[in-house]
């Protein structure tokens, strides 16, 4: 089964963009997953291919029609996931993205404007989808991160099978920090215990880095990953607390 990508956008162009290039862009060339384009604007009925319209009620900027939205993904769709990029979505998550990047594709819309009619949302089965409370000019560069990240978890595309697992947010966890040669750099040494052979040891020490940098750094990581250990968020309480 070979992961296949269709994204729906006004600017076709931009694909493959930096998917073509490095993990992705080798793994495109061997057949390791596939992509597919389709303009949204091929799908206007009118002379002038209109994709968008002013907001119902008045206010700034223009909305994207259902009905030539959802044209274009009628044109498509096969039973993969739909995926619309927004920052009205839910939060993309590691676990969220190897469920889709086991699967047999997905279909990405990319927004633009002020966003979609609600009501292609209520007609059609779509997942709406954020990579952060920030926003871009559309859904294009989201969708390639949303993509990129499915795609290196697909068969022989890294270099290590393992690579894939010891990542940040594999185990709730912010990954350990990482160190290669020179030994020593501007004072700075490589930790003692990694360069002592002792695999059990270092092991410790990477999660224990792991805990303590999740912990520091992103709390609301660190909260979720107690409920998960614990069952309750009293636990995690705790366990912040310690």
């Amino acid at each position: 089964m070979t992961f296949r990508a269709s994204v729906l956008t006004l600017y076709p162009d931009m694909f493959p963009g930096p998917l073509g290039v490095s993990l992705a862009g080798r793994a495109l060339e061997e057949d390791k997953w596939r992509l597919d384009v389709t303009n949204i604007r091929d799908f206007a009925a009118d002379r002038h291919r209109t994709v968008d319209d002013t907001p119902a009620g008045g206010g700034a900027g223009m909305v994207l029609r259902c009905d030539v939205v959802a044209a274009a993904l009628d044109s498509v769709a096969d039973g993969r996931p739909v995926l619309a990029m927004t920052p009205r979505g839910k939060p993309l998550t590691q676990a969220r993205v190897r469920t889709l990047a086991a699967g047999e594709g997905a279909i990405v819309l990319c927004g633009r404007f002020e966003g979609f009619d609600e009501r292609l949302f209520e007609a059609r089965e779509i997942e709406e989808v954020s990579i952060g409370d920030f926003i871009l000019s559309g859904g294009e560069l989201a969708a390639m991160v949303l993509l990129d990240a499915c795609i290196r978890l697909q068969g022989g595309v890294m270099g290590a099978a393992s690579s894939g697992e010891e990542e940040s947010f594999e185990e709730g966890l912010l990954e350990y920090p990482h160190y290669t040669r020179p030994v020593e750099w501007e004072g700075r040494t490589i930790p003692e215990v990694l360069r002592s052979g002792d695999h059990a040891k270092i092991a410790a020490w990477r999660k224990a880095r792991a805990i303590e940098d999740t912990r520091l750094r992103r709390p609301d990581l660190w909260e979720r990953h107690g409920d998960a250990a614990d069952g309750s968020p009293s636990g995690a309480r705790r366990k912040t607390q310690d």
